[in-house]
């Protein structure tokens, strides 16, 4: 097998292992019926991956360090097989928990993983081709596999889906073993190395605007199939498809990110994302009684708020362009720390007052986000013409 093919084996697991993460939002209400929680309870389960992500990630690498890259994707690949058999296997809500958590830390150490090796597969000029070939079968996960979370759900058990996704896995282990080439790992950066970026105040501020943004995302994304579910209740059938239009929106959003960037500049694109965000949130709870308009609205959101990921990327090299892996690392750190507070958030909001008051909690912490953002912005301006 060629090297390009390998890459394309990279992306096809990307897509499978990032499956196991996205699935489950499109099948919440399916899953808590099954362990007898409340859907706000079995929202957790998206706090625990994210901080499994979050958290066990970096750590992992760190103690992996001396490993080669080869024997690292393997490991990735026993613990995503390790929390899919437990998921399976073990009763009750507390093992699906457990079993959430070492998933996270499977999905994040291959992806990381995944993403390195590509390079390296890739021949010189191509390697960012390469990197993005694998985060591209991470994103159609999020595309296909909610709404085929949703399918699976509805028609048999909602634990079908991880049968498939864990036979897959099983056999990319093997096709792995046999053809990935042992590779040197990246020199390990301690993690106090890592953390010592978050002493300078403009990269603090920028990593709390991150937080800020996907706490807002995480709380309406985290529980939109009963969001859906409430608002529509009659449209039982074609939430799946508007699941999958969701998913297309992000899609755009991902590839608008980066030209809007280069055509009005990464402020301005941050600034106009975090605003649409904010406006499309605050709009769906005045208009729900309409079906049309909502699903116009959700999509507009999911736009604006994967317009910000690439654009955020960016705006951190801008920032330390000399250690862009370790802001990109932590960049990625505090998204699931987002995901994590918003799922948690979310769940008392759901249990505690209304599903409709998620999009307003979402619209409040964006747009706390978005004041951050500017006033951070002006602080920079202000300084740069200070000192000419």
């Amino acid at each position: 097998m060629n090297n390009t093919w390998k890459i394309y084996m990279l992306t096809l697991i990307s897509f499978f292992v990032g499956t196991s993460h996205f699935s489950i939002v499109g099948m919440l209400d399916k899953i808590a019926a099954s362990v007898g929680v409340s859907v706000s309870t079995a929202g957790q389960l998206i706090t625990v991956f994210a901080l499994g992500n979050a958290i066990g990630t970096p750590i992992v690498m760190v103690a992996t360090a001396r490993m080669n890259q080869r024997k690292q994707l393997l490991l990735a690949l026993a613990i995503i097989l390790l929390g899919i058999v437990s998921t399976l296997a073990l009763p009750g809500f507390g093992f699906l928990m457990v079993s959430r958590v070492i998933l996270g830390v499977g999905t994040g150490v291959f992806v990381v993983t995944a993403y390195s090796i590509a390079a390296k597969l890739a021949p010189p000029g191509r390697r960012g081709g390469a990197m993005s070939n694998v985060a591209m079968g991470f994103s159609a996960s999020l595309v296909f596999g909610v709404p085929i979370g949703r399918i699976v759900a509805a028609a048999y058990d909602w634990k079908t889906i991880f049968w498939g996704i864990g036979l897959f896995s099983l056999l990319a282990t093997f096709a792995v073993a046999r053809t990935i080439p042992a590779m040197e790992g990246e020199v390990a950066v301690p993690l106090s190395k890592r953390l010592a970026l978050l002493k300078k105040p403009r990269i603090a501020i920028t990593l709390g605007v991150t937080f800020l943004v996907f706490i807002g995302y995480s709380v309406v994304n985290t529980y939109i199939t009963p969001f859906l579910a409430s608002v529509m209740p009659m449209m039982e059938r074609e939430m799946s498809v508007i699941l999958f239009a969701l998913g297309i929106a992000s899609l755009i959003g991902s590839r608008l990110g980066g030209f809007l960037a280069d055509w009005i500049g990464t402020v301005r694109t941050l600034l106009g994302s975090m605003a649409v965000q904010a406006l499309a949130l605050a709009l769906l709870s005045a208009v729900s009684g309409w079906v049309i308009v909502t699903i116009l609205l959700l999509m507009l959101w999911e736009i604006a708020a994967w317009t910000f990921g690439p654009t955020q990327n960016f705006n951190l090299i801008s920032i330390a362009p000399e250690a862009s892996g370790i802001v990109l690392s932590l960049n990625s750190s505090f998204v699931q720390l987002g995901f994590a507070a918003g799922a948690g958030i979310g769940g008392i909001a759901v249990g505690g007052l209304s599903i409709m008051a998620i999009t307003w909690i979402s619209a409040v912490s964006v747009a706390l986000a978005a004041v951050v953002a500017a006033v951070s912005f002006g602080h920079v301006r202000s300084f740069s013409s200070a000192q000419r």
